[in-house]
C-alpha cells in the first residue's frame, strides 16, 4: 500500500521547513529511520528519518521548496500497516503478526518506528478529524451529507505557535485582527508579518519554490534572493529585538597583554594539551566569573507577566557565522565548568554551527550571548541583543598599539569590549560595573581569585 510522508514538527511549533536535499530517489528501498531527506528550519538544517520501511514511489517537493508542516512531502509503497509507526497492534492482521505491530519512537519529534513484540496497542496519534476517521454511519449513505471539507475548530483563541505569538506581543499585534493562511487557519509568521506591512506580501516572497542565485548574466543590474530560513528568522528576530529592548552599549578598551601571555602558558601546558584554547575561550570563562556579582545581566524581561525573571544558570551563546546566515547557540550551564570543559563545549559548538548541524534545543534557551567580532579585525561595534536576553558583549580585535604601561608608553596587547545591555533590566551603572570587572580579570587574570 502507499503511504505519504508529512512534513513533522521539528520542535518548538515550527510551521515550516525547506527542503535542502533529497537523500533517496524514486525507486529506493529504505529501511526504517534510514535518513531521506535534510531540511532547513528557521534555526537550523535537519535530517529526516523514515518513518516507513519500504519503496520510495515519489518525492512530492523539490530541493529549495518551502514547506508548511503537515504536507505530504514523500511517498512509500509498503508491505502492510504493520510499518506504519501509528498503527494499532494488530491491525495487520492476528496472532504473531498482530504482536509485531510498529510503534513510535521519539527519534524526530515523534517520528520513526521500531517493532515491538508485546502486544500492547500503542497510543493512537492525534489527528484532526477527517471523513476517513469517522464512525461507521448507520443510516444509509444517502442521508449522510458528505463533508464540505476540514472541520472547524473551536473558536477559542486565534491559532498559532508560541514563536509566532510572541513576535506578535514584541511587535504590538493582536492576533485577533490576523487572518491565518494556514493549515486550518493557523497563523504564521508571514501573517503576522505582512499584517504589520499593511498589505500581502510581495510575490516573491510568498513564492515557495526555491530561485537559485545565479551568477548575473551581462547587463543584470540587479539579482534577488528570497529571504528564508536561518536568515529570515535572524532579521525578524533582530526587528522584534531592536523595537522591543531599549538598548544601551558601553566600551572599554584594556590592555590584555597579561591575558594572552596567560594564553600562551596554558596552550604549552600539559593540562591542556589537545585543547583548543583562543582568546573567545578565556573571554567567556571572565564573563561567566563577572557575572556572579553582576546577576542583572543574567535576567530576562517578562512581559506578559510583569516580573524580572532571575536565571541561576548561565546558559552562554555564541554568536556563529555561517553560510546560512548568523546563529546563537549556547551552551548550557556554562559556569559550572571547568575552563578544560568550556574550551572543549566552545569547540563542538562553532564546529556543528559551521556544518549548519545545530539543533534547535542548542539555539533556544540562552541567557546571555558574546559575539567575537575581533576575528574579523573589527575593533568595536553596537551588537543587537538576543531576544529574551538582558546582555550581549562582542569582543573587538586583539592589536599591538602604543599604551601606557608602568607610567611610560610601551607596546602592548590591546582589545576593546562593547556590552550591550536591556535598559529596563540592567542600568547604567551596573552596565558599567559588570564592564570594569570584566576588564579587570582580562587586564590582570589573577583578580578573578578575588571575585569567585
Amino acid at each position: 500500500m502507499i503511504k505519504d510522508f508529512r512534513l513533522p514538527d521539528l520542535g518548538e511549533g515550527l510551521t515550516e521547513s525547506e527542503i535542502v536535499s533529497w537523500k533517496v530517489g524514486v525507486g529506493d528501498t529504505v529501511s526504517l529511520n534510514q535518513i531521506i531527506a535534510e531540511v532547513e528550519t528557521a534555526k537550523a538544517v535537519v535530517e529526516l528519518p523514515s518513518p516507513y520501511a519500504g519503496v520510495v514511489t515519489a518525492l512530492l517537493e523539490q530541493p529549495g521548496t518551502v514547506v508548511e508542516v503537515g504536507k505530504p512531502i514523500v511517498s512509500f509503497e509498503i508491505q502492510n500497516d504493520a510499518h506504519d509507526a501509528g498503527a494499532p497492534a494488530g491491525a495487520a492482521g492476528g496472532g504473531a503478526d498482530g504482536a509485531a505491530a510498529a510503534k513510535r519512537e521519539p527519534n524526530l519529534v515523534g517520528y520513526g518506528a521500531v517493532l515491538e513484540s508485546s502486544g500492547r496497542p500503542a497510543r493512537r496519534a492525534r489527528t484532526f478529524a477527517s471523513a476517513a476517521a469517522a464512525p461507521v454511519q448507520t443510516k444509509p449513505a444517502a442521508e449522510t451529507p458528505a463533508p464540505a471539507g476540514p472541520p472547524s475548530r473551536p473558536a477559542e483563541r486565534p491559532r498559532s505557535t508560541p514563536p509566532v505569538r510572541k513576535l506578535a506581543k514584541d511587535l504590538g499585534v493582536d492576533l485577533e485582527a490576523v487572518t491565518g493562511t494556514g493549515e486550518y487557519g493557523l497563523i504564521t509568521r508571514e501573517d503576522v508579518q505582512t499584517f504589520v506591512g499593511g498589505g500581502d506580501l510581495p510575490a516573491a516572497a510568498r513564492e515557495p519554490a526555491a530561485v537559485q542565485a545565479a551568477a548575473p548574466a551581462p547587463g543584470v543590474r540587479e539579482t534577488r534572493t528570497p529571504i528564508k530560513g536561518v536568515r529570515k528568522f535572524t532579521a525578524a528576530a533582530m526587528v522584534a529585538s531592536a523595537f522591543t529592548a531599549p538598548h544601551a552599549t558601553e566600551f572599554l578598551t584594556i590592555d590584555v597583554t597579561a591575558t594572552m601571555d596567560l594564553l600562551a602558558r596554558l596552550k604549552a601546558s600539559h593540562a591542556f594539551a589537545g585543547y583548543k584554547l583562543t582568546p573567545l575561550t578565556l573571554a567567556a570563562k571572565a564573563v561567566l566569573i563577572a557575572l556572579g556579582n553582576h546577576p542583572a545581566l543574567n535576567s530576562r524581561w517578562d512581559e506578559a507577566h510583569q516580573e524580572i525573571v532571575q536565571f541561576n544558570y548561565v546558559n552562554l551563546g555564541i554568536a556563529a557565522a555561517t553560510p546560512r546566515g548568523l546563529t546563537v547557540p549556547n551552551i548550557k550551564d556554562a559556569d559550572r565548568m571547568s575552563l578544560a570543559e568550556l574550551s572543549t563545549a566552545l569547540t563542538a559548538l562553532t564546529d556543528t554551527a559551521r556544518e549548519g548541524k545545530t539543533g534547535t534545543a542548542d539555539l533556544s534557551g540562552g541567557t546571555i550571548s558574546i559575539t567575537n567580532i575581533g576575528v574579523f579585525g573589527i575593533d568595536a561595534g553596537t551588537p543587537i541583543l538576543n531576544p529574551g536576553e538582558a546582555a550581549i558583549l562582542a569582543l573587538g580585535a586583539v592589536r599591538k598599539m602604543p599604551w601606557e604601561y608602568k607610567d611610560e608608553v610601551a607596546l602592548r596587547q590591546v582589545m576593546t569590549l562593547s556590552l550591550s545591555f536591556d535598559h529596563r533590566l540592567v542600568d547604567g551603572e551596573q552596565g558599567s560595573r559588570f564592564l570594569q570587572d570584566l576588564g579587570t580579570i582580562l587586564a590582570d587574570p589573577g583578580m578573578a581569585l578575588a571575585m569567585v
